[in-house]
């Protein structure tokens, strides 16, 4: 089985590896790490570079982590991998890698986003029950609140706790998907001092720091 998780994480990280964001500034001459927060994720892209520019990235990187999935659930897992083992603990797995990826991408230095659009396509991918709750969560949250980080956070923890309710027992899975939601709050510590002392950043419409392509 180590073998299997191993394998599973390795592939998922390849595609975690590409950097919707930060591939999209190239194109547009700039490396979106040296604006705004610095991290090549969704809400960075967004607020440098404008709707599409976001639309893009999120779009980019939760379907990166919905076809690694994919890929092993319907070919990898047919022909690599142990036969009866857990398939829904490896395509966990997978989703893991594919956030390792994002997060840590080796050849930028492990500087990368904050993972939570690609834990959404994980979360869509593993139960569209969980991506669904995960997403109009997020939804509700930042729209009443208009803080990114608290609707980002909500999601991270929604995905331990809709295993638990769906999948019941099983807890080597439930263990996977705390992975995704201490990593996520790990990234957003800053976010969460900010809302502590009460000034972290409300999503609102401002000048872009580059020039409008």
């Amino acid at each position: 089985m180590l073998r299997d998780i191993i394998l599973c994480l390795l592939i998922g990280y390849v595609f975690g590896c590409f950097q919707t964001g930060y591939i999209y500034g190239k194109c547009h001459g700039i490396d979106i790490r040296k604006y705004g927060s610095g991290n090549s994720g969704t809400t960075n892209t967004l607020r440098v570079l404008g709707k599409k520019a976001g639309y893009i990235t999120y779009a980019g990187d939760a379907l990166k982590a919905i076809f690694a999935i994919l890929l092993v659930k319907y070919i990898i897992y047919s022909l690599w991998l142990t036969p009866n083992l857990d398939s829904q603990l490896l395509l966990a797995y997978t989703g893991l890698g594919v956030a390792l990826g994002h997060n840590y991408p080796f050849y930028l230095g492990f500087k990368g986003g904050k993972g939570i659009a690609v834990t959404s396509g994980v979360m869509l991918a593993l139960d569209l029950r969980i991506g669904l709750i995960g997403i109009i969560g997020f939804a509700l949250l930042f729209f009443t609140t208009r803080y990114v980080s608290v609707g980002s956070l909500f999601m991270s923890l929604a995905f331990p706790v809709c295993v638990l309710i769906f999948y019941p027992g099983e807890w080597h899975l439930f263990a996977v998907s705390v992975v995704f939601w201490l990593m996520a709050w790990i990234r957003h510590r800053s976010n969460i001092k900010r809302l502590i002392q009460g000034n972290e950043n409300r999503f609102e419409r401002k000048k872009r720091n580059v020039n409008r392509f």
